[in-house]
């Protein structure tokens, strides 16, 4: 269970950095809205998988998929550069979270 929540968070995580983003500095009520209680959820999630998952593996995992899934937005949302390198590296992000769970 642990893992599933912290999977829904670090999705959250890319919920807020989006929301974060289009709130242009908090003037927007809506998007900074949806950025603290995206924030807020993915914080609490992070702290009830961090009870059971050791905080190195936890915290790399929940700011790897957060940072995969807002890097992901960005390129096919918000047109971002989708270069190839870009997407190797995002790649390589990847393996790492997985290696995280699978080395637990």
């Amino acid at each position: 269970m642990a893992w599933l929540v912290l999977v829904v968070s670090g999705i959250l995580e890319t919920v807020w950095a989006i929301a974060l983003d289009r709130s242009s500095g908090f003037t927007r009520p809506l998007p900074t809205a949806v950025f603290g209680v995206a924030l807020l959820l993915s914080m609490a999630g992070l702290g009830y998988a961090l009870r059971t998952i050791p905080v190195g593996t936890g915290y790399a995992v929940w700011v790897g998929i957060g940072a995969v899934g807002t890097a992901l937005v960005g390129m096919f949302a918000l047109g971002e550069s989708a270069s190839l390198p870009r997407i190797i590296c995002l790649l390589l992000v990847i393996v790492g979270i997985v290696g995280l769970k699978y080395f637990h």
